[in-house]
Protein backbone atom coordinates (compact mmCIF):
# COMPACT_ATOMS: atom_id res chain seq x y z
CA UNK A 1 0.00 0.00 0.00
CA UNK A 2 1.30 3.52 -0.97
CA UNK A 3 1.31 6.65 1.68
CA UNK A 4 0.13 9.60 0.05
CA UNK A 5 2.13 12.14 -0.26
CA UNK A 6 5.41 10.17 1.20
CA UNK A 7 8.83 11.71 0.98
CA UNK A 8 12.09 10.03 -0.30
CA UNK A 9 13.92 7.76 1.46
CA UNK A 10 12.99 5.16 3.85
CA UNK A 11 9.04 5.51 5.27
CA UNK A 12 9.23 5.94 8.87
CA UNK A 13 6.23 4.17 10.74
CA UNK A 14 5.59 4.39 14.51
CA UNK A 15 3.65 1.87 16.46
CA UNK A 16 1.20 2.82 19.62
CA UNK A 17 1.34 -0.34 21.61
CA UNK A 18 -0.78 -1.18 24.42
CA UNK A 19 0.44 -0.43 28.06
CA UNK A 20 -0.16 -3.83 29.72
CA UNK A 21 2.80 -6.27 29.31
CA UNK A 22 0.24 -9.07 27.94
CA UNK A 23 -1.36 -7.16 25.70
CA UNK A 24 2.01 -5.81 23.98
CA UNK A 25 3.37 -9.47 23.89
CA UNK A 26 -0.15 -10.40 21.96
CA UNK A 27 0.77 -7.80 19.67
CA UNK A 28 3.71 -8.89 18.38
CA UNK A 29 2.16 -10.49 15.93
CA UNK A 30 0.95 -7.68 14.41
CA UNK A 31 3.89 -5.80 14.89
CA UNK A 32 5.64 -8.22 12.47
CA UNK A 33 2.79 -8.62 9.99
CA UNK A 34 3.08 -4.64 9.69
CA UNK A 35 7.07 -4.91 8.85
CA UNK A 36 6.27 -7.65 6.41
CA UNK A 37 3.70 -5.16 4.56
CA UNK A 38 6.56 -2.30 4.43
CA UNK A 39 9.98 -4.25 4.70
CA UNK A 40 11.74 -1.35 3.56
CA UNK A 41 10.29 1.15 6.44
CA UNK A 42 11.55 1.84 9.54
CA UNK A 43 9.13 0.56 12.05
CA UNK A 44 9.17 2.28 15.63
CA UNK A 45 7.70 1.33 18.69
CA UNK A 46 5.44 4.01 21.55
CA UNK A 47 5.22 2.69 24.68
CA UNK A 48 5.31 3.29 28.21
CA UNK A 49 8.24 2.49 29.91
CA UNK A 50 7.73 -0.85 31.88
CA UNK A 51 6.38 -2.59 28.36
CA UNK A 52 9.76 -1.55 27.00
CA UNK A 53 11.63 -4.33 27.39
CA UNK A 54 9.02 -6.59 25.72
CA UNK A 55 10.42 -6.08 22.73
CA UNK A 56 13.64 -8.10 21.92
CA UNK A 57 16.40 -6.67 19.94
CA UNK A 58 16.27 -9.57 17.45
CA UNK A 59 12.62 -8.14 16.60
CA UNK A 60 12.99 -6.14 13.38
CA UNK A 61 12.34 -2.56 15.12
CA UNK A 62 14.29 0.66 14.37
CA UNK A 63 13.72 2.09 17.43
CA UNK A 64 11.85 2.58 20.82
CA UNK A 65 10.42 5.80 21.70
CA UNK A 66 9.23 5.81 25.81
CA UNK A 67 6.15 7.98 26.54
CA UNK A 68 6.05 9.74 29.61
CA UNK A 69 4.69 8.35 32.89
CA UNK A 70 2.89 12.17 33.29
CA UNK A 71 -0.62 12.41 31.14
CA UNK A 72 -1.25 15.80 31.94
CA UNK A 73 -1.63 18.35 28.38
CA UNK A 74 1.92 19.64 28.87
CA UNK A 75 3.32 16.21 28.75
CA UNK A 76 1.22 14.98 25.54
CA UNK A 77 2.25 18.61 23.63
CA UNK A 78 5.73 17.95 24.67
CA UNK A 79 5.80 14.43 23.18
CA UNK A 80 3.82 15.67 20.21
CA UNK A 81 6.69 18.15 19.40
CA UNK A 82 9.17 15.08 19.67
CA UNK A 83 7.11 13.33 17.21
CA UNK A 84 6.99 15.60 14.74
CA UNK A 85 10.46 16.09 14.52
CA UNK A 86 10.86 12.72 13.77
CA UNK A 87 8.84 12.82 10.69
CA UNK A 88 6.93 9.71 10.53
CA UNK A 89 5.22 8.91 7.32
CA UNK A 90 2.73 6.51 9.20
CA UNK A 91 1.32 5.61 12.99
CA UNK A 92 -0.51 2.58 13.80
CA UNK A 93 -2.58 2.57 16.85
CA UNK A 94 -3.07 -0.54 18.61
CA UNK A 95 -4.17 0.68 21.64
CA UNK A 96 -7.80 2.16 21.98
CA UNK A 97 -7.87 5.59 23.27
CA UNK A 98 -8.61 8.70 22.25
CA UNK A 99 -5.64 10.55 23.88
CA UNK A 100 -3.40 7.99 21.78
CA UNK A 101 -4.84 9.02 18.35
CA UNK A 102 -4.82 12.74 19.74
CA UNK A 103 -1.02 12.84 20.29
CA UNK A 104 -0.50 11.44 16.90
CA UNK A 105 -2.67 14.03 15.71
CA UNK A 106 -0.98 16.74 17.81
CA UNK A 107 2.08 15.71 16.08
CA UNK A 108 0.46 16.13 12.81
CA UNK A 109 1.90 12.53 11.46
CA UNK A 110 0.52 12.33 7.57
CA UNK A 111 -1.28 9.03 8.03
CA UNK A 112 -2.78 8.24 11.34
CA UNK A 113 -4.39 4.55 11.36
CA UNK A 114 -6.40 2.67 14.29
CA UNK A 115 -9.62 1.06 15.18
CA UNK A 116 -12.61 3.64 15.09
CA UNK A 117 -13.46 3.56 18.85
CA UNK A 118 -13.44 5.87 22.26
CA UNK A 119 -14.77 8.57 19.82
CA UNK A 120 -11.80 8.86 18.28
CA UNK A 121 -12.88 8.80 14.50
CA UNK A 122 -11.97 12.49 13.80
CA UNK A 123 -8.25 12.52 14.76
CA UNK A 124 -7.68 9.19 12.41
CA UNK A 125 -7.13 9.30 8.42
CA UNK A 126 -8.05 5.83 8.18
CA UNK A 127 -10.07 3.72 10.78
CA UNK A 128 -11.82 0.43 10.92
CA UNK A 129 -15.18 -0.31 13.21
CA UNK A 130 -15.19 -2.97 15.48
CA UNK A 131 -18.09 -4.88 15.06
CA UNK A 132 -19.96 -6.45 18.57
CA UNK A 133 -18.68 -10.46 17.72
CA UNK A 134 -15.35 -9.43 17.09
CA UNK A 135 -14.98 -8.24 20.80
CA UNK A 136 -14.96 -11.77 21.88
CA UNK A 137 -11.61 -12.59 19.85
CA UNK A 138 -8.68 -13.37 21.04
CA UNK A 139 -6.59 -10.39 21.58
CA UNK A 140 -3.96 -11.80 19.05
CA UNK A 141 -7.06 -11.88 16.51
CA UNK A 142 -8.14 -8.51 17.59
CA UNK A 143 -4.76 -6.61 16.30
CA UNK A 144 -4.10 -8.54 13.30
CA UNK A 145 -8.14 -7.49 12.43
CA UNK A 146 -7.23 -4.01 12.39
CA UNK A 147 -4.45 -4.81 10.34
CA UNK A 148 -6.47 -6.61 7.39
CA UNK A 149 -8.92 -4.16 8.07
CA UNK A 150 -7.09 -1.28 6.97
CA UNK A 151 -6.26 -3.39 3.62
CA UNK A 152 -2.94 -5.33 5.01
CA UNK A 153 -1.61 -9.08 4.84
CA UNK A 154 -1.52 -10.50 7.61
CA UNK A 155 0.50 -13.42 8.62
CA UNK A 156 0.01 -16.46 11.21
CA UNK A 157 0.39 -15.39 14.90
CA UNK A 158 3.52 -17.36 16.09
CA UNK A 159 3.77 -15.63 19.41
CA UNK A 160 8.37 -15.58 20.16
CA UNK A 161 10.01 -14.05 23.19
CA UNK A 162 13.81 -14.57 22.82
CA UNK A 163 16.18 -14.98 25.92
CA UNK A 164 20.06 -14.51 25.10
CA UNK A 165 22.91 -16.94 26.11
CA UNK A 166 23.56 -14.20 28.53
CA UNK A 167 20.64 -13.40 30.16
CA UNK A 168 19.62 -17.42 30.80
CA UNK A 169 22.92 -18.15 32.05
CA UNK A 170 22.45 -15.02 34.81
CA UNK A 171 19.22 -16.70 35.48
CA UNK A 172 20.65 -20.23 36.16
CA UNK A 173 23.44 -18.85 38.15
CA UNK A 174 20.73 -17.01 40.53
CA UNK A 175 18.92 -20.13 40.68
CA UNK A 176 21.90 -22.06 41.96
CA UNK A 177 22.62 -19.56 44.15
CA UNK A 178 19.22 -19.74 45.81
CA UNK A 179 19.42 -22.97 46.80
CA UNK A 180 17.51 -24.47 43.80
CA UNK A 181 18.48 -28.03 42.68
CA UNK A 182 18.35 -27.30 38.73
CA UNK A 183 18.15 -31.13 38.42
CA UNK A 184 14.29 -31.04 39.48
CA UNK A 185 11.70 -29.80 37.40
CA UNK A 186 11.61 -26.47 38.61
CA UNK A 187 7.62 -24.50 38.99
CA UNK A 188 6.69 -20.88 39.19
CA UNK A 189 4.50 -19.37 40.87
CA UNK A 190 2.43 -16.41 40.19
CA UNK A 191 0.36 -15.33 42.56
CA UNK A 192 -0.17 -11.71 41.73
CA UNK A 193 -1.58 -9.61 39.06
CA UNK A 194 -1.37 -5.62 38.14
CA UNK A 195 -4.65 -5.44 37.23
CA UNK A 196 -6.25 -5.60 40.78
CA UNK A 197 -6.99 -8.40 43.46
CA UNK A 198 -10.10 -9.46 41.04
CA UNK A 199 -7.95 -11.57 39.05
CA UNK A 200 -5.56 -13.16 42.21
CA UNK A 201 -6.93 -16.95 43.09
CA UNK A 202 -6.54 -17.02 46.93
CA UNK A 203 -2.73 -16.75 47.99
CA UNK A 204 -2.98 -20.43 50.30
CA UNK A 205 -4.48 -22.31 47.27
CA UNK A 206 -1.30 -21.21 45.16
CA UNK A 207 0.52 -22.28 49.02
CA UNK A 208 -1.81 -26.00 48.42
CA UNK A 209 -0.63 -26.58 44.61
CA UNK A 210 2.79 -26.04 45.30
CA UNK A 211 3.25 -27.95 48.00
CA UNK A 212 1.22 -31.11 46.18
CA UNK A 213 4.01 -31.02 43.69
CA UNK A 214 6.99 -30.76 46.35
CA UNK A 215 5.86 -34.03 47.77
CA UNK A 216 4.50 -35.61 44.43
CA UNK A 217 6.86 -34.25 41.63
CA UNK A 218 9.85 -33.60 43.90
CA UNK A 219 9.52 -29.87 42.42
CA UNK A 220 11.52 -26.66 43.83
CA UNK A 221 9.43 -23.53 43.40
CA UNK A 222 9.68 -20.26 43.68
CA UNK A 223 7.69 -16.75 43.37
CA UNK A 224 7.68 -14.22 40.61
CA UNK A 225 6.47 -10.68 41.41
CA UNK A 226 6.74 -7.21 41.83
CA UNK A 227 7.57 -5.45 44.04
CA UNK A 228 4.20 -4.40 45.02
CA UNK A 229 3.63 -8.08 45.26
CA UNK A 230 5.70 -9.12 48.12
CA UNK A 231 3.09 -9.13 50.65
CA UNK A 232 1.18 -11.75 48.61
CA UNK A 233 4.10 -14.02 48.22
CA UNK A 234 4.55 -13.58 52.11
CA UNK A 235 1.36 -14.97 51.94
CA UNK A 236 2.00 -17.85 50.42
CA UNK A 237 5.19 -19.04 51.87
CA UNK A 238 4.02 -18.59 55.22
CA UNK A 239 1.56 -21.92 55.32
CA UNK A 240 4.24 -23.85 54.01
CA UNK A 241 7.00 -26.14 55.46
CA UNK A 242 9.23 -26.17 52.49
CA UNK A 243 9.39 -22.09 51.83
CA UNK A 244 9.34 -21.24 48.00
CA UNK A 245 12.61 -19.17 47.04
CA UNK A 246 10.65 -15.96 47.01
CA UNK A 247 11.67 -12.96 43.87
CA UNK A 248 9.29 -10.93 44.07
CA UNK A 249 10.23 -7.35 43.50
CA UNK A 250 13.66 -8.69 42.92
CA UNK A 251 14.02 -8.97 38.47
CA UNK A 252 14.20 -6.18 36.00
CA UNK A 253 11.68 -7.71 33.35
CA UNK A 254 14.44 -8.89 31.13
CA UNK A 255 15.97 -10.66 34.15
CA UNK A 256 12.18 -12.37 35.00
CA UNK A 257 12.16 -13.47 31.45
CA UNK A 258 15.40 -15.33 32.50
CA UNK A 259 14.34 -16.98 35.37
CA UNK A 260 10.69 -17.71 33.26
CA UNK A 261 13.03 -19.54 31.01
CA UNK A 262 14.51 -21.58 32.99
CA UNK A 263 11.01 -23.09 34.61
CA UNK A 264 9.25 -26.57 33.61
CA UNK A 265 5.90 -25.02 34.82
CA UNK A 266 4.42 -21.61 35.70
CA UNK A 267 1.72 -21.48 37.62
CA UNK A 268 -0.26 -18.02 37.43
CA UNK A 269 -3.47 -16.00 37.40
CA UNK A 270 -4.63 -13.96 33.99
CA UNK A 271 -1.77 -11.78 34.05
CA UNK A 272 1.27 -10.19 31.63
CA UNK A 273 3.78 -12.88 33.23
CA UNK A 274 1.56 -15.83 31.99
CA UNK A 275 1.57 -14.66 28.44
CA UNK A 276 5.75 -14.14 28.76
CA UNK A 277 5.62 -17.75 29.94
CA UNK A 278 3.62 -18.65 26.98
CA UNK A 279 5.98 -17.01 24.63
CA UNK A 280 8.99 -18.25 26.05
CA UNK A 281 6.83 -21.88 25.41
CA UNK A 282 7.27 -22.98 29.43
CA UNK A 283 3.85 -24.96 30.56
CA UNK A 284 1.39 -22.48 31.57
CA UNK A 285 -1.64 -23.47 34.73
CA UNK A 286 -3.42 -20.34 34.30
CA UNK A 287 -6.63 -19.86 36.63
CA UNK A 288 -8.76 -17.00 35.67
CA UNK A 289 -11.95 -15.29 37.14
CA UNK A 290 -13.46 -12.25 36.26
CA UNK A 291 -11.67 -11.75 32.80
CA UNK A 292 -12.48 -14.27 29.68
CA UNK A 293 -10.27 -16.94 28.48
CA UNK A 294 -11.53 -16.69 24.94
CA UNK A 295 -9.62 -13.38 24.67
CA UNK A 296 -6.81 -13.64 26.67
CA UNK A 297 -5.73 -17.05 27.14
CA UNK A 298 -2.42 -18.21 26.42
CA UNK A 299 -2.22 -18.54 22.81
CA UNK A 300 0.02 -21.59 22.17
CA UNK A 301 0.08 -24.57 23.55
CA UNK A 302 0.73 -26.14 26.10
CA UNK A 303 -1.24 -25.08 28.58
CA UNK A 304 -4.08 -25.50 31.21
CA UNK A 305 -7.05 -22.87 32.26
CA UNK A 306 -8.95 -23.46 35.15
CA UNK A 307 -12.07 -21.51 34.94
CA UNK A 308 -15.64 -21.51 36.53
CA UNK A 309 -19.01 -20.19 35.85
CA UNK A 310 -20.75 -17.65 38.07
CA UNK A 311 -23.94 -15.38 37.07
CA UNK A 312 -22.02 -12.34 37.36
CA UNK A 313 -19.38 -13.20 34.76
CA UNK A 314 -17.70 -12.06 33.02
CA UNK A 315 -17.36 -8.22 35.08
CA UNK A 316 -13.75 -7.05 34.46
CA UNK A 317 -13.63 -5.30 37.83
CA UNK A 318 -10.43 -4.63 39.49
CA UNK A 319 -11.95 -5.55 43.07
CA UNK A 320 -14.74 -8.07 43.46
CA UNK A 321 -17.75 -6.07 45.50
CA UNK A 322 -19.09 -9.65 45.99
CA UNK A 323 -17.95 -12.50 46.82
CA UNK A 324 -15.08 -13.56 44.49
CA UNK A 325 -17.17 -17.01 43.37
CA UNK A 326 -15.82 -17.08 40.42
CA UNK A 327 -11.68 -17.50 41.46
CA UNK A 328 -13.03 -19.25 44.98
CA UNK A 329 -14.78 -21.92 43.30
CA UNK A 330 -11.53 -23.19 41.78
CA UNK A 331 -9.86 -25.81 43.97
CA UNK A 332 -6.60 -26.24 44.58
CA UNK A 333 -6.66 -29.67 44.12
CA UNK A 334 -8.10 -29.30 40.33
CA UNK A 335 -5.29 -26.95 39.79
CA UNK A 336 -2.48 -29.45 41.24
CA UNK A 337 -3.94 -32.07 39.23
CA UNK A 338 -3.48 -30.15 35.95
CA UNK A 339 0.06 -28.84 36.75
CA UNK A 340 1.08 -32.66 37.07
CA UNK A 341 -0.58 -33.51 34.26
CA UNK A 342 2.20 -30.79 32.64
CA UNK A 343 4.85 -31.57 34.13
CA UNK A 344 7.72 -33.54 32.80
Amino acid sequence: MVIRGHKMGPMKIVVRVPNWIGDSILALPSLLSLGKNYPQAEVWILSKPWVKDVFSPDLPVSGLIPLPEDNGIKSLRRMARRLHEQAFDLSVLLTNSFASALLFSLAKIPERWGYATDGRGLFLTKSVRVREEERAYHQVEYYLRLLSGLGLKTFPPDIRLTVTAEEKAESRNRLLRAGIDLERPLVLLNPGAAYGPAKRWPAERFARVASALQKDKRAETAIIGSADEAGIAESVTSSMEIKPVVFSGQTTLRQLLGLISQASLFVTNDSGPMHMANALRVPVVAVFGPTDPAVTRPFHPPSAILKKDAACWPCFYRKCPYDHRCMTSIAAEEVADAAKALLP
